[in-house]
C-alpha cells in the first residue's frame, strides 16, 4: 500500500510539472536529450575475451518517472532540464511529506530508509518509461483491464494472487523499476549471457549459439529466452511463457499492474552498452490476447559497481496469503 501512496505521489509530482510548464503540453515539439541516445553513436564498447560486446557488470534501473505518461502530459514525450530539476524536488519534498504526515488509518509502512526507488528521472528526459505507442500509454484490451481489476480484488483463490507475492516469480516484466531491489548483474560466458535480478533473485541463462526455442509443449513462468547479437546490440527473444502470470506485478507499474498475459506472450529485448556507465534497454511485450497491439518500454541501465546485492529470500514461513484468505471466509460466514 505504501509503494502505491508514493507512486501516486510521483505522478501528482509530474502533473505539478506540466502545470509549470509555459507553454501548452498539446502539440508542443519534443526536447531531444542529448544523453543516453546520442553517446552511442560514438562510443566504442569494450569487449569480452571471446568478441562479445562487454555488458558485464552491475546495473540498477531504479527511477522516479511514471511507467506510463500521465494524462496531464499528453502530446509531450520529454521534459525540459528545468523541468525534471523541478519534477525531482517536488517528488522529494512528497517522500518526506509521506512519513511525516500518514493519513488518518494507515497502518504505515518501511521508512524510506527501506525503499530504493531512486530520485531522479531517467537520463533520456522522458516523461513515461513507455516509449511506443508515442502516447506513452500501453494499449490493453477491455477484456484485460476487466482481468485485471479481478486479480487486484481477488480473496477467492491463491491462484489468482501476484506471482511475486506467492514468491513465484516477479514475472516477465522482471526488468521493470520497482520500490527496492533494482539490481541486475550480468555475466558472460562464451555462447551465454546470465542475467541475476536482485528481486527474488532469479538467473535467466541465454544461450546465444542458434539453437531454436524448446518445443511449444514446454511451457515456464519466465519463458524461453534466445539470444543473439545485432553488431553492438544483444538481442533476447523470450517465448513459451505458461500464460499464468501478470506482465507486471509492482506498485511502480501502475496501471498495468495485475494484467495478467497469455502463453502466446513473446517478448523482444535489447540490450545496448552506449557508454562506460549506461545500457539502453528496451523491451517491445506482444500479447494479441491481452493488447491491441505491441508496446515497448525503455529503462536506461545505470552502472553501480559499488552496489552488493543479497538474497531476496521472499516470504517462506509467511503467514500472509493464509490470513488474506482466511479473512475473506470469515468475512462470508458473517
Amino acid at each position: 500500500m505504501y509503494q502505491v501512496l508514493k507512486s501516486r505521489g510521483v505522478l501528482s509530482a509530474v502533473i505539478a510539472v506540466a502545470s509549470l510548464t509555459t507553454v501548452p503540453l498539446a502539440g508542443q515539439a519534443p526536447t531531444t536529450p542529448t544523453g543516453a541516445t546520442m553517446k552511442a553513436k560514438t562510443w566504442t564498447p569494450p569487449r569480452t575475451r571471446d568478441g562479445q560486446p562487454d555488458l558485464q557488470g552491475m546495473w540498477t534501473n531504479a527511477t522516479i518517472t511514471p511507467f506510463e505518461r500521465p494524462a496531464a502530459l499528453a502530446g509531450k514525450p520529454f521534459l525540459t532540464e528545468q523541468e525534471a530539476a523541478a519534477f525531482e524536488t517536488q517528488a522529494a519534498e512528497r517522500r518526506v511529506e509521506a512519513e511525516r504526515a500518514p493519513k488518518p488509518g494507515d497502518v504505515g509502512s518501511y521508512n524510506d530508509a527501506w525503499f530504493d526507488q531512486g530520485t531522479r528521472v531517467v537520463s533520456t528526459l522522458r516523461t513515461s518509461l513507455v516509449i511506443d505507442p508515442p502516447d506513452g500509454r500501453v494499449p490493453l484490451t477491455k477484456a484485460a483491464e476487466a482481468a485485471r481489476d479481478r486479480n487486484l480484488t481477488n480473496e477467492d483463490s491463491f491462484e489468482l494472487m501476484s506471482p511475486w507475492d506467492r514468491c513465484i516469480t516477479r514475472g516477465p516484466g522482471g526488468m521493470f523499476p520497482a520500490g527496492y531491489n533494482n539490481a541486475y548483474q550480468i555475466i558472460q560466458t562464451p555462447g551465454y549471457v546470465v542475467i541475476v535480478q536482485e528481486m527474488i533473485h532469479e538467473a535467466r541463462v541465454i544461450p546465444l549459439d542458434g539453437r531454436a526455442h524448446v518445443d511449444t509443449a514446454v511451457r515456464r513462468w519466465t519463458g524461453d529466452p534466445r539470444g543473439r547479437w545485432d553488431g553492438n546490440t544483444l538481442v533476447v527473444e523470450t517465448t513459451n511463457f505458461n500464460g499464468k502470470g501478470w506482465i507486471a506485478t509492482n506498485a511502480a507499474s501502475a496501471r498495468i499492474r495485475g494484467v495478467p498475459h497469455s502463453d502466446a506472450l513473446r517478448l523482444v529485448e535489447r540490450f545496448t552498452r552506449v557508454d562506460a556507465g549506461t545500457i539502453g534497454y528496451e523491451i517491445t511485450i506482444e500479447d494479441p490476447n491481452v493488447y491491441t497491439r505491441p508496446w515497448t518500454v525503455s529503462i536506461p541501465l545505470v552502472r553501480d559497481d559499488s552496489y552488493q546485492m543479497f538474497e531476496y529470500a521472499c516470504h517462506e514461513g509467511n503467514k500472509a496469503i493464509e490470513h488474506v484468505l482466511g479473512a475473506a471466509r470469515a468475512a462470508e460466514r458473517r
